[in-house]
């Protein structure tokens, strides 16, 4: 396991395998784009006829897996020393959250797909198209692909990363909570733990090329309506040739940000995103239907809430499965591929938050601010193409949002600020993919090599350029849900580690009662750096005469924060 205060190394099996992996798919992709097209949509089929049922029951498991976290008497253990702050405040802490998990997608979507559901709702649901009661299942179907399900996802896996790294003085690796299962091992040097490393990064890499791809697509669209240069941006050929120029220019900016790290450009971006994103909430909200996005909160939140249990057990069984898969079983492998990068992210800047102040925050507060998001934008969409607006046929899915703002005054400004929002999601996505990707590639240094970190950030830009070329947003979702397929085993390994290490830890609630940051009862266990307690070996000592050797905490030799902290933040 590496030492936290070496200076940061590349794991050349790691990185070398991985960036193979990837070479090797853009240059086929980039040959044989139509067979890459056809081998993807066949493997598609497969695993949703075949294995679309363990996505559905391992995403609504981690969401039950979540929710017993907060309950239960692990809650009060903090995801640091006993008596070390947050390392960043809440409002940075969750706007960078919410800007890697995400960021793009919000955009992307948050229009187009109320309105899809509206228009065609899923199958098994006997309601017709633009009725009322399908006005309530599209918003029921849009919070459950974009709530409760995706962030018990992502709080699970970065729940036993951040206790493993911060708790427990491992590396900051995907494979390094399963440090608990084989003590006696270095994970991250056996053969099955640089697999899961490996297979992290290529995950991350598709997944953060969903997100690139999409938002290049939205850059493009904006630019066809806000400019009027009309056909030349639209989904077709035009729409990838304008797609890979703002993917161009945005990675340049992403390496950037990357390279000035978390503490400055990606903490600066996702802030200035909130402030940019609340304005364009209230905008819409005080110009658009108010009455009906108010009379559009409770009835969302009621159809969600009655129908979450038959939704999250829901698996085609006689038809319906290209509906199945473009929506539900494409957003649960997104969240699955995007997991090693948003948990790894969001586990680095979560130090110092207690177990239950961690995956409260994480499952609740951007649950509430999607449905928040989706409610008001999604509902002035829907009050217009049920006024007879005709969004849903008024070009392609990243045309969308901007269509709906095109109906309201002050369109060039919002179309602008739309546009830059989706920017600032797209390199603070792409920069903090790149970070975590340099880290799983440098034995969990929590501060990577930065030419590396810029390295990535370029092979993000590069898959997503080549899954466009490929086949446009079919392939980006084809590929998502294919190389998220052995992951979902990884998360399940990673939710039994999680429960060994927090069985094993001495200041676990019921014996410890208040732990929260400098208020540890005394206790004759102490966790070492291998995670192991030494109440036995203090007890054979005492038995000899011998006294009790004092034991070094999990924390010590971590490296200082980074340059220009103080540890506790305070924007």
């Amino acid at each position: 396991m590496a030492d936290a205060t070496e200076k940061p190394r590349i794991d050349r099996v790691v990185f070398g395998i991985s960036l193979g992996l990837i070479i090797a798919f853009c240059v086929v992709g980039a040959i044989f784009p139509v067979g890459v097209g056809e081998v993807g949509s066949a493997i598609l089929s497969w695993l949703v006829a075949d294995l679309g049922w363990i996505y559905v029951l391992a995403a609504t498991g981690f969401v039950v897996f979540a929710f017993w976290l907060v309950l239960s008497k692990y809650g009060r253990i903090p995801l640091s020393r006993d008596n070390e702050p947050p390392e960043f405040s809440t409002s940075s802490w969750i706007a960078m959250m919410f800007s890697a998990g995400m960021g793009i997608g919000l955009i992307f979507f948050g229009v187009a797909e109320p309105i899809a559901h509206l228009t065609e709702p899923a199958p098994g649901l006997d309601v017709a198209p633009s009725s009322e009661e399908a006005t309530r299942h599209s918003m029921a179907y849009t919070f459950f692909h974009w709530g409760l399900h995706p962030w018990a996802i992502y709080a699970v896996v970065a729940l036993a990363l951040a206790y493993s790294t911060f708790r427990k003085g491992r590396g900051n690796l995907i494979s390094s909570p399963f440090q608990s299962l084989v003590r006696d091992k270095e994970v991250e040097y056996t053969w099955w733990g640089r697999f899961v490393n490996i297979w992290s990064i290529v995950a991350t890499k598709f997944g953060g090329a969903t997100s690139l791809g999409l938002g290049a697509l939205q850059i493009a669209g904006g630019l066809a309506l806000v400019t009027d240069l009309g056909g030349g941006f639209t989904e077709g050929r035009g729409s990838k040739g304008a797609a890979f120029f703002v993917i161009f220019v945005l990675v340049t900016l992403a390496i950037i940000s990357a390279i000035s790290g978390v503490s400055r450009g990606i903490k600066w971006l996702s802030n200035t995103n909130m402030v940019l994103a609340a304005l364009l909430l209230l905008f819409v909200l005080i110009v658009g239907p108010t009455v009906f996005i108010f009379d559009l909160i409770p009835a969302s939140i009621g159809a969600y809430l009655s129908n979450l249990v038959p939704m999250s057990f829901s698996v085609p069984l006689f038809g319906g499965t290209e509906w199945f898969s473009s929506w539900t079983i494409f957003y649960w492998a997104w969240w699955i591929s995007w997991t090693p990068f948003v948990s790894t992210f969001i586990a680095r800047i979560s130090r110092g938050r207690t177990v239950r102040e961690f995956v409260a925050g994480v499952l609740f507060v951007p649950t509430a601010v999607s449905a928040l998001w989706f409610t008001v934008l999604g509902g002035a969409g829907l009050d217009l193409e049920l006024s007879g607006a005709d969004i849903s046929g008024s070009g392609g899915t990243a045309q969308q949002f901007f269509t709906v703002l095109q109906n309201y005054p002050g369109y060039t400004a919002t179309g602008i600020m739309v546009m830059i929002l989706v920017a600032i999601f797209w390199i603070s996505g792409a920069d903090s993919s790149a970070l975590v990707l340099a880290t799983l590639s440098s034995h969990g240094a929590r501060e990577p090599n930065k030419y590396l970190v810029a390295l990535w950030a370029g092979l993000s830009a590069a898959v997503a350029a080549v899954l466009l070329y490929v086949g446009g947003l079919g392939a980006l979702q084809t590929f998502t849900v294919i190389v998220a397929a052995p992951f979902v085993v990884v998360m399940v390994a990673l939710c039994v580690a999680l429960m060994v290490d927090l069985r094993r830890d001495p200041l676990r609630e019921r014996r410890a009662g208040p732990v929260r940051r400098g208020n540890v009862p005394p206790t004759d266990e102490a966790i070492t750096e291998a995670g192991q307690t030494d109440a036995g070996k203090n007890g054979e000592e005492k038995k000899q005469g011998t006294p009790a050797k004092p034991t070094a905490p999990p924390w010590a030799g971590e490296p200082p924060l980074p340059a220009g902290t103080s540890g506790t933040d305070t924007s």
